[in-house]
């Protein structure tokens, strides 16, 4: 049984991931500032909830008295904002929340990973493009990727990888969000909101969270073993 850890694990992709993990047999820690919300991804699925902030180094240190074979750095934010409108302290707190605690948990994950190891970084496909209003957000997520990039160099001959998922607009709240912005911003019906949210996913729709669970299942698999450095775009063809 592996031992997976997923950071952001009380809600949306984290939620998704975590569960989709502790189905397939293996054991689940999942990390988030929240008692509640972890408890409620759980509902006796075994997992063990660790309440932590990810930008703390000490706090993400201490969650790795014990190595862990997956590691899934998902905990993530943004608000969408034109660039003259962001404040210093919403760009500091975005990256670090997104880049710098991505940094810390893969960082000390890869002191205890053995050969066989998985690093999961969660980025967007705001990582391979940018987007007006979402400046901080997509510079952030262009750091996880680049750090992915990295991490992946060094880890490779020690039989580990690190990977990303890029996900377009997912149907979680955090994408709730960004609909009611439109409706608010805009004047329009949630209809017409989400057709505009959802407008650059050929698809037409939101993604569902578990198509993003399975591409993490996927990179975690022996059978993605020499896949490594990778943007998995998850985006039904927007990249």
């Amino acid at each position: 049984m592996r031992r997976v850890l997923v950071t952001g694990g009380g809600s949306g992709i984290g939620r998704g991931i975590a569960r989709a993990f502790a189905e397939a047999g293996d054991a689940v820690t999942i990390v988030g500032r929240r008692e509640d919300a972890l408890s409620e991804t759980n509902e006796g699925r075994g997992m063990v909830c660790r309440v932590a902030d990810i930008t703390d180094e000490a706090a993400v240190d201490a969650l790795f008295a014990e190595p862990f074979e997956v590691v899934v750095a998902n905990a993530g934010m943004g608000r969408a904002a034109p660039l003259a409108e962001v404040t210093l302290e919403e760009w500091n707190n975005t990256l670090a929340v997104n880049l710098t605690g991505t940094f810390l948990t893969f960082r000390a994950a890869l002191r205890g990973m053995q050969q066989g190891g998985r690093l999961i970084a969660i980025a967007s496909t705001q990582a391979l493009k940018g987007g007006g209003r979402i400046a901080a957000y997509s510079a952030s997520k262009h750091g996880v990727l680049g750090l992915v990039r990295s991490v992946a160099h060094e880890v490779a001959r020690k039989g580990i990888t690190c990977n990303a998922i890029c996900p377009g607009f997912v149907d979680t709240p955090m994408a709730e969000a960004a609909v009611k912005s439109v409706m608010e911003g805009r004047g329009l019906d949630r209809e017409a909101a989400l057709k505009m949210v959802v407008s650059n996913n050929p698809v037409g729709r939101m993604i569902a969270l578990d198509e993003v669970a399975s591409a993490a299942l996927y990179l975690a698999s022996a059978g993605a073993a020499m896949v490594n450095g990778h943007a998995l775009s998850v985006s039904g063809g927007e990249i």
